[in-house]
């Protein structure tokens, strides 16, 4: 989601100070995914699921657009390698970032 990945740019000071890494998603391929990371400056990798092996291991919710399936929107907190928080689902999408950012703030003390 566009307006989801632009509000992890332009947020993304604030997580570097905090030192929480941040990656995006997506069942596009990695060619797709070079050209969004480039079209939309995005200071993270996006990394590519084309072949749904991590949405299947969790039962990402997904949808169909033409022939395409695509993951929801969501944002995934790990930790350790363990999920502490899900937000799901992702509305507005260009305020998820501060959404995280408030979810930090209140739960890592």
């Amino acid at each position: 989601c566009t307006p989801q990945s632009c509000s992890f740019r332009d947020n993304f000071a604030y997580f570097r100070q905090h030192g929480i890494h941040i990656f995006g998603l997506s069942t596009q391929d990695t060619v797709y995914q070079k050209e969004a990371v480039e079209r939309l400056q995005l200071p993270y990798l996006i990394l590519s699921d084309e072949n749904y092996i991590f949405a299947n291991a969790l039962q990402l919710p997904t949808f169909e657009a033409g022939t395409v399936k695509l993951l929801k929107r969501m944002a995934i907190i790990t930790y350790n390698g363990i999920i502490k928080h899900v937000f799901y689902p992702v509305f507005p999408p260009d305020q998820n970032a501060a959404q995280v950012i408030k979810w930090f703030k209140n739960n890592l003390k």
